[in-house]
């Protein structure tokens, strides 16, 4: 508080112990200079805020949405309608077979399926396939692009150099081909390709050149690769076939000049006949073990114990003769002598018999004897055989290196050249067929509706926008409004205690109100929701302290505007009503208007009193209203807070306390003057009136707080102007239904003071 206001509070007078005695402590508990408490979270989201925030903000919804909405549905009627036509294209990753041969393009692999695909797509959205279509249908010439040939007066305006031919062709074909749509059906092998264009028959022709277009270039890479890969193999042929001659003339040579011979199986000579010495020397070492063998049993076996003997045909015929003359060499013993003719010649016979049996046994063992050594003779000459081919073979591996060298180079030589040769007769059998693995399924056809602009979604996405285009604007607004707008801000941002809601109500009807405004509603409607409201604020302030409703009080409020004199003169009024002895006095020497109200004379007033030229007899005027009482302001002063902090002003309120059950004043805004901070010190209370929607928060709290440091006592706060339908619920809605009022616009008379 300034020094100059300092100065204009008045000085406590001893003899007049009234309104600036020491004051008991309100029951009600304020918060102290600069502290505003508030139990409620801002971070909470609470549902029915937000829903009275829309309520309160319907109509910004309702304009934005219809604007919008308006706007979307205009735009999509201007907009040039765009026709899109469409062909079908399948395409398999490799043609039909055909001939079984494998391809010149590389096979993909089924991880690559998605690679192949994708890049199919991209050679549909290629630049080069674009300006082949354009060129191939002269696009430059047609209607739809050569208008767009033409710069307009601000283009040529704001380029600084000339386009060239070339370059407006170039920027043509770009817009060409963005207006090429390749889209994959999801899950197949099809594809769609689209092309929007305002001419319905140009959109078909486009696309169906594009699709042939596309098959004939897959074909051609196809050709192209083929006989790149003919002529390739063709050359290499020549090479390999020219090599391999080559090398098979140096390995004859070679094998010639150091007498290598091998057979079809790649054998040498040497090594064919160490194989077969080899063979033939295992089979002399099995004969030679068999004749040794049989040598050794017979060394060691006497007499005909042979197997051999033991198995001859003729030792056993020799040895039955034997037998049989033995036999009858025996029998005839017995009658003859062995001197006897007979007898002797058996004997002799039977000697024989002996001597050839001994004879064949001893051929028999000389055989076998003979065969042993023959054996043993055979086996060491093939052994030495088989040693001296080895060493021709080794020989022959030292003059064969070079020759094996030949002969690898000559094979894989043969060997490419016979592959190579298989592979160009296959390239050309498959390059022949001229099989493509890209087809039509779908051929264009001109459109007989325009694509765009879709109205009815457009209209959609237009209400959707607006609806939550005008949403976010009204949260918006909401979110820079920073007015008072329910008691629970007042409570929250203030400190206050809500004493009253006053609602907002139409106009009154001349004929009704008169020029008394909106406080003689009180008297003219008793019923109404008004008059409901100020007999409930009257009803608080009778227990806003412990003595009751204060004697004298003041009506303040942060600015101009907010509805502090009606508040004034609608208290004074209900008072009076109750059979109150009331005294209203306008201490606004400002801005005067409860003269305007209560419709009483200005000629004599306050100010006449505090200049010492009338008693206060003399400036009390009588209302119309019974028990009501009225002390206008009179002329406006040049110092008005000098008058009002006298000690005149100070006796005036305690007399008027003595003779009257209630003293209402009326201040001036508190904002910006010092007026309604001597007033509150002269007052046993003080009731801030704030408009629902107009009060700003920042204005209120400082309005608030320079009230605190003036040590005026704040007994709570009305919210006047307040439209619950426009809050969203009826916590008010009692008085319009009693007093058959239905708010909705905002008198003058409110506006007033």
């Amino acid at each position: 508080m300034s020094n100059e206001e300092q100065s204009h509070l008045p000085v406590p007078n001893p003899q007049s112990a009234g309104a600036l005695a020491d004051r008991p402590s309100s029951s009600m508990a304020f918060p102290q200079s600069g502290e505003y408490r508030g139990h409620h979270d801002e971070d909470e989201i609470n549902l029915l805020d937000l829903w009275q925030i829309l309520v309160r903000r319907k109509w910004t919804v309702i304009v934005f949405f219809l604007i919008v909405t308006t706007a979307g549905i205009t735009a999509s009627f201007l907009m040039t309608p765009i026709y899109r036509a469409g062909v079908t294209l399948l395409i398999d990753r490799e043609p039909p077979k055909v001939v079984d041969y494998q391809e010149i393009a590389p096979v993909e692999s089924p991880a690559s399926r998605e690679d192949f695909y994708q890049t199919q797509y991209g050679l549909l959205k290629s630049r080069s396939l674009a300006k082949q279509v354009f060129e191939e249908l002269d696009l430059a010439h047609h209607p739809v692009f050569a208008v767009e040939q033409k710069p307009s007066f601000w283009s040529r305006l704001m380029s600084k150099e000339e386009e060239t031919g070339g370059q407006e062709k170039e920027k043509l074909i770009e817009r060409f081909q963005e207006e090429i749509t390749v889209e994959p059906v999801r899950n197949s092998r099809l594809v769609k390709i689209y092309y929007d264009s305002p001419d319905p028959e140009l959109s078909a022709q486009v696309v169906e050149t594009l699709g042939q277009a596309f098959i004939t270039a897959n074909l051609e890479r196809r050709y192209d690769a083929t006989a790149y890969a003919r002529d390739f193999l063709k050359d290499r042929l020549l090479q390999v076939k020219a090599r391999l001659e080559e090398t098979e003339q140096k390995l004859v040579e070679y094998a010639n000049n150091h007498e290598i011979i091998t057979f079809e199986e790649g054998q040498s000579l040497a090594a064919q006949n160490l194989k077969e010495i080899s063979a033939s020397l295992s089979e002399a070492q099995q004969e030679r073990a068999k004749a040794k063998a049989l040598y050794q049993q017979m060394q060691k076996t006497k007499g005909q114990g042979l197997s051999q003997v033991l198995q001859s045909s003729m030792i056993q015929q020799l040895k039955e003769s034997l037998v049989r003359l033995e036999g009858e060499y025996g029998e005839n013993l017995h009658i003859y002598k062995p001197d006897y003719p007979k007898m002797k010649q058996l004997r002799d016979q039977i000697d024989k018999l002996e001597g050839k049996i001994d004879g064949e046994v001893k051929n028999i063992r000389t055989a076998i004897q003979s065969n042993y050594e023959a054996a043993v003779s055979l086996e060491n000459l093939l052994a030495s055989k088989v040693k001296a081919a080895k060493e021709e073979i080794k020989d022959l591996a030292q003059r064969s290196i070079e020759y094996q060298v030949l002969k690898r180079e000559t094979d894989t030589n043969r060997q490419l050249y016979e592959g190579l040769l298989q592979r160009y007769k296959e390239v050309g059998v498959a390059g022949g067929v001229g099989l493509n693995n890209i087809s039509v399924v779908d051929p264009a056809k001109i459109p007989l509706e325009f694509h765009t602009p879709n109205i009815p979604l457009n209209t959609l996405v237009a209400m959707l926008l607006g609806l939550f285009g005008g949403i976010g604007l009204a949260f918006l607004f909401e979110h820079l409004d920073d007015t008072l707008k329910q008691s629970e801000d007042m409570e929250r941002v203030l400190g206050l205690s809500v004493l009253g809601l006053i609602p907002a109500i139409p106009k009154p009807d001349k004929s009704l109100s008169g020029e008394g405004g909106l406080a003689l509603i009180s008297i003219e409607d008793k019923r109404s929701a008004f008059a409901e409201a100020y007999r409930s604020v009257r009803t608080a302030l009778q227990f806003s302290t412990p003595e009751g409703a204060p004697k004298s009080l003041l009506v303040v409020s942060t600015s101009k505007g907010e509805g502090k004199s009606t508040t004034a003169a609608s208290l004074a009024i209900h008072f009076a009503q109750a059979g109150q002895k009331v005294l209203l006095v306008d201490g606004d020497l400002r801005s005067p208007s409860l003269h305007r109200i209560l419709e009483t004379p200005n000629d004599t007033g306050l100010t006449h009193y505090l200049a010492g030229e009338a008693t206060p007899v003399d400036i009390s005027q009588p209302t119309t209203i019974p028990n009501l009482f009225l002390i206008t302001t009179g002329p406006l002063p040049p110092d008005p807070a000098g008058l009002l902090g006298s000690a005149k002003m100070m006796s005036l309120l305690s007399t008027a306390k003595e003779k009257f059950d209630h003293v209402i004043v009326d201040s001036p805004p508190v904002l910006g003057l010092a007026d309604a901070l001597i007033l509150g010190n002269l007052v046993d209370g003080t009731l801030f009136v704030v408009a629902a929607g107009h009060t700003r928060r920042a204005f209120a709290q400082g309005a608030i707080k320079r009230l605190e440091m003036g040590h005026t006592r704040l007994l709570g706060g009305i919210l006047n102007k307040f439209d619950s339908r426009s809050h969203g619920y009826g916590y008010h809605d009692y008085y319009y239904y009693q007093g058959d009022s239905s708010p909705s616009l905002l008198s003058s008379d409110q506006k007033v003071a």
